[in-house]
């Protein structure tokens, strides 16, 4: 049965007159608690029909490489299974996709805007609104934050208001795991020389088995992954069990949606990744270095930072960034172990919600 405001209205009216005539008998009370429990009733629905995502929903394309982006998932060597846009494309003379495998370079227009939408609606309605202001305000206004965020930060996919913002992140942020990767520096490393010294993967190929090559206007970027958007790689897994065993300790590891990521990194001398952002603020990108040559930095925001070797790097890859090694030949690679960690400001609800909303290949 559906109740109009102007009814409801006259209910309440007529009941409290009711009241006031006859407010000393039992009668008049039971009248009273009847009406107002069916104005409750009007107004948890009313509220519940109205505020989450109905009305003032944005339904502008995101700046996603050419304009929105498809969650994609890849398969057992890391190739797409999506329609990937060109390798590198230039927006305010910033490449913004790295690699035509990555979800947000794909060109669909509104399509994440709407998935976003219809996913976080499936959310809620599975479990709660509880906690979801953020979140929902977040993908109820994406597509003006995506395009009015300042040139230092601007996430190519999704954006969470009222986040604290910095380029560099102190080690206090994920305490508990980045000490844990520290003390893992020894492990990790000799699981990476092990891998970065296989035969290659076939005959004409530099690259060991495992290995990916990313696009650089110079030198070489090298990437091993163990998970890569939120998919594992269980071949690469197999062959790394130590680093495989030490993601599972982590705390704040994204380990269920398409922001999560996690591999060994090389730079080779002379290479230079070129500035981009990320795709999100909800996370932080932890890299704990294993093999650092003098000439190598990291910017982030305009600031620049050095790796150390056994020391973690935190940074908000939705900020600006880019990262070159300008040493010789004989100063060897850079290596990074590389893992995405949770913000420490989106909470355990938000959390789920967005593992939800971002679940790999939804």
């Amino acid at each position: 049965m559906e109740w109009s405001l102007e009814r409801v209205r006259e209910m309440v009216a007529g009941g409290m007159q009711s009241i006031r005539d006859c407010e000393s008998s039992a009668f008049g009370t039971a009248i009273c608690l009847l009406l107002l429990f069916v104005w409750y009733c009007y107004r948890v629905g009313r509220e519940h029909s109205s505020s989450p995502l109905r009305g003032g929903y944005s339904t502008e394309p995101s700046r996603v490489g050419g304009g929105g982006g498809a969650l994609i998932s890849t398969d057992g060597d890391g190739r797409a299974k999506g329609r990937p846009v060109s390798v590198v494309e230039e927006q305010n003379g910033f490449a913004y996709c790295q690699s035509a495998e990555s979800f947000r370079c794909t060109n669909t227009g509104d399509g994440l805007n709407q998935k976003l939408y219809h996913s976080l609606q499936d959310y809620a309605k599975r479990y709660t609104w509880s906690g979801m202001g953020r979140v929902h305000k977040g993908v109820r206004d994406q597509g003006r934050y995506l395009t009015s965020r300042p040139t230092i930060q601007r996430p190519e996919v999704f954006f969470l208001p009222d986040l604290p913002s910095a380029p560099f992140f102190s080690r206090d942020a994920q305490k508990h795991d980045v000490e844990l990767l520290e003390r893992s520096f020894p492990a990790l490393l000799a699981e990476f020389e092990s891998i970065y010294h296989s035969p290659p993967a076939r005959a004409g190929s530099s690259l060991p088995l495992g290995w990916k090559s990313n696009s650089t206007p110079h030198g070489q970027w090298w990437t091993f992954y163990l998970l890569n958007q939120g998919t594992p790689l269980a071949l690469n897994a197999r062959r790394c069990p130590r680093a495989w065993r030490v993601l599972g300790q982590l705390r704040t590891f994204i380990a269920n949606n398409v922001f999560g990521n996690a591999c060994f990194s090389v730079l080779t001398p002379g290479a230079l990744i070129t500035e981009h952002y990320g795709p999100t603020n909800v996370r932080l990108r932890c890299h704990l270095g294993l093999r650092v040559p003098s000439s190598c930095e990291l910017v982030v925001g305009g600031e620049p930072q050095c790796w150390s070797e056994g020391s973690c790097l935190l940074f908000d890859d939705s900020f600006l960034h880019r990262a070159f090694h300008e040493g010789g030949p004989e100063d060897g690679p850079r290596v990074v172990f590389m893992v995405d960690l949770w913000h420490p400001n989106v909470a355990a609800a938000e959390r789920q919600a967005l593992d939800y909303i971002f679940t790999p290949g939804r």
